[in-house]
């Protein structure tokens, strides 16, 4: 009996009894979980190179029901912070993750973009001390962004 791999190309279908229906979807799940993470990455990256500071990707798969990425990040002012989303949208859209919902723009200390796998949280300082986000998602895996500059190096990392 010969099991084949779970990370089969979704269009194959199981072709003998003995493998598992299972293996597609565990696939298929796995390549939803790398797109979001490379999608977060990216968002992470652009955030920090339009001038927002403290920029976090956490995974959170497994920990919320509605999401699998957090990307959270410090603005400098909320005309900063509009750009940013807006650039960020365009990002998401350019993806293939076209923001379902936005939040905050109207506002000063906090806008969300909910682009269903990833959520783009984008504070000013007092906000995001305020509500933590960071803390309050302790148990999440936190995602490396940053590009590798050179051993024991990484960029955007401050000495």
């Amino acid at each position: 009996m010969t099991e084949q791999s779970p990370e089969v190309e979704p269009q194959q279908k199981p072709t003998s009894p003995d493998r598992p229906p299972r293996a597609i979807e565990l696939g298929d799940e796995v390549r939803r979980l790398d797109a979001g993470r490379k999608f977060a990455v990216a968002a992470a990256r652009h955030a920090a190179n339009t001038r927002c500071t403290n920029v976090v990707v956490l995974e959170v798969d497994g920990l919320s029901p509605v999401t699998d990425f957090f990307v959270l990040a410090t603005g400098t002012s909320a005309r900063q912070m509009r750009t940013v989303a807006d650039e960020l949208g365009e990002l998401a859209r350019e993806n293939n993750y076209p923001a379902l919902s936005s939040s905050g723009y109207e506002g000063e200390s906090w806008i969300l973009l909910d682009c269903v796998d990833v959520v783009i949280h984008i504070f000013n300082a007092q906000a995001r001390s305020y509500y933590d986000l960071d803390s309050l998602c302790g148990d999440a895996k936190p995602v490396q962004w940053q590009e590798a500059t050179g051993p024991g190096q990484v960029a955007g990392a401050e000495a």
